[in-house]
């Protein structure tokens, strides 16, 4: 295994790749030697030259801060001597760049279940929807009865969606929440489900069905709570009958056009943007040329490359829609009077990572080089193929949620750091380096730290892609297997 890697030729710094590069010990990149002033720990940076003070520093080729004092060749770069270059407001100028990826249509099928709104879902699940928090034990004990006093055997899971939302809320978060949960109801990864009200709450179920719009009425169901003398009854003898309708649910044969793969990366370090966020892009792109699709999200932490994905925007119009959708985000912290700068998260600086725009830099690399061809608003349903990018915050599971609301079957989470966590759909953990692999392995489902490792990436992204394929065919996840699967809901504004 390499001990430390400059990525770009351009590159001022070197990162480590070992465990711990000890002070006094010497490197030699590009047939330079150089002296290490410090202990650098993995992930971190090593000036590779003298950087003078307020002189950029330059990582993936491109500068992800300035020089706050002079550094010297060997010095260990971070925080303390490190300044971000990002302002609040930018001008972008529209200037398109095609990238080749390589990629040919296989015409390799996956196993799913399709629905009648014509979408595939990779899991044939019962869930339970609150309409509002108050009624989340209802549905829990609804639950409970079901998986105790009914076959679910043919099912993945009986799961109920609690929330905390649907009453004392308005303008935006009111809205948000009855989008997320009309989605949530909508999602193909569900083959049957009960939505379940009290009767007093703001989200009533009346104006509820009118932003669910169309729905399959024989698998979605509604209940009242005060409507009926037992409620927990009630539920159960639907529930009981939505059991049986699925009974007959199969998996068949379908194209990868289906797919719908969302991207996230949480707990990054310094390897995030080295080993498994490239990986993830080089898997997007192949997907693309299956005529699948991705989104990409976390708006704040596209901050300080979004310019690489504006350049990437399939026509003007995308290219208008993704400066609308940074500008936006950052009027969305100053209305709140908070920092827009205000990241990376102190995990992130743990494991190497100074600024925002290295962080950015190393995020947006989930994206591969494929065209963007959509930006969409929250919960908004994908309907263009390829990348979209989507209007999220960079929090992991309202994120996470985000993505399978706007239609992914599965969501790809890359990490430096480790999470259990499980969005309502497949939520697979993509390790950045082995340590963690190995270390968190009741969390990790793919390890993507061997690209540093001296393994070939298209041998590693062959393991990655029948990884995902296989999970897409119902092979369970890490967060599957023990039951952690949730849904967050993304709120703005004012809670009465």
């Amino acid at each position: 295994m390499k001990r430390y890697l400059k990525i770009n030729a351009i590159d001022n710094v070197c990162v480590v790749l070992d465990e711990v590069i000890q002070a006094g010990e010497e490197i030699e990149v590009d047939g330079q030697k150089i002296l290490l002033a410090q202990d650098v720990e993995r992930g971190h940076k090593v000036a590779l030259r003298t950087i003078s003070q307020g002189e950029d520093v330059i990582k993936y080729g491109y500068p992800i801060g300035h020089a706050t004092t002079t550094i010297q060749a060997g010095e260990w770069i971070h925080s303390h001597n490190v300044k971000t270059n990002l302002r609040d407001d930018l001008e972008y100028n529209y200037a398109p760049k095609s990238y080749p990826v390589g990629y040919r249509d296989e015409g390799r099928k996956v196993l799913g279940y399709l629905r009648k709104s014509g979408q595939m879902g990779i899991r044939n699940e019962l869930w339970i929807v609150p309409s509002v928090g108050c009624v989340n034990g209802q549905a829990q004990a609804i639950a409970e009865r079901v998986k105790r006093e009914c076959d679910c055997s043919h099912l993945d899971d009986v799961r109920v969606y609690t929330h905390n939302y649907g009453c004392s809320q308005l303008g935006d978060d009111h809205r948000n929440t009855q989008r997320a949960l009309a989605a949530l109801v909508k999602h193909p990864n569900a083959g049957a489900v009960l939505v379940l009200g009290l009767g007093c709450e703001n989200n009533q179920i009346a104006s509820f069905k009118e932003v669910l719009g169309s729905w399959d009425e024989e698998r979605v169901r509604f209940l009242i709570a005060q409507e009926v003398e037992d409620e927990i009854e009630s539920g159960f003898a639907i529930c009981r009958e939505l059991v049986e309708l699925t009974r007959g649910d199969r998996r068949e044969e379908l194209p990868l056009s289906y797919l719908k793969v969302g991207l996230k990366c949480g707990g990054s370090d310094g390897f995030s943007g080295i080993t498994a966020n490239p990986l993830v892009g080089l898997f997007s792109d192949w997907l693309i040329a299956q005529g699948g699709s991705t989104i990409l999200t976390e708006v704040p932490e596209m901050f300080g490359a979004e310019t690489i994905l504006m350049d990437r925007a399939e026509s003007r119009e995308v290219f208008d829609r993704t400066v609308e959708l940074i500008n936006d985000f950052k009027g969305y912290f100053r209305r709140f009077d908070q920092p827009i700068y205000e990241n990376p998260s102190p995990g992130n600086k743990k494991g190497g990572i100074t600024t925002l725009e290295e962080k950015s830099l190393g995020c947006v690399q989930k994206g591969g080089a494929q065209p963007v061809v959509d930006v969409l608003g929250y919960t908004d349903p994908m309907i263009k193929r390829g990348l979209n990018l989507l209007q999220a915050p960079g929090n992991d599971l309202v994120a996470a949620s985000a993505l399978a609301l706007s239609g992914c079957q599965i969501v790809l989470f890359t990490t430096g750091r480790g999470t259990p966590f499980g969005a309502f759909v497949p939520t697979m953990k993509v390790a950045t380096n082995s340590a963690l692999a190995r270390f968190k392995a009741g969390w990790i489902d793919f390890n993507a730290g061997t690209m540093v490792e001296d393994e070939e990436p298209e041998r590693l992204l062959e393991r990655f892609i029948d990884k995902v394929l296989a999970t897409v065919n119902g092979e369970k996840l890490k967060h599957e297997k023990v039951g952690f699967k949730e849904i967050a809901i993304f709120k703005t504004g004012v809670t009465l």
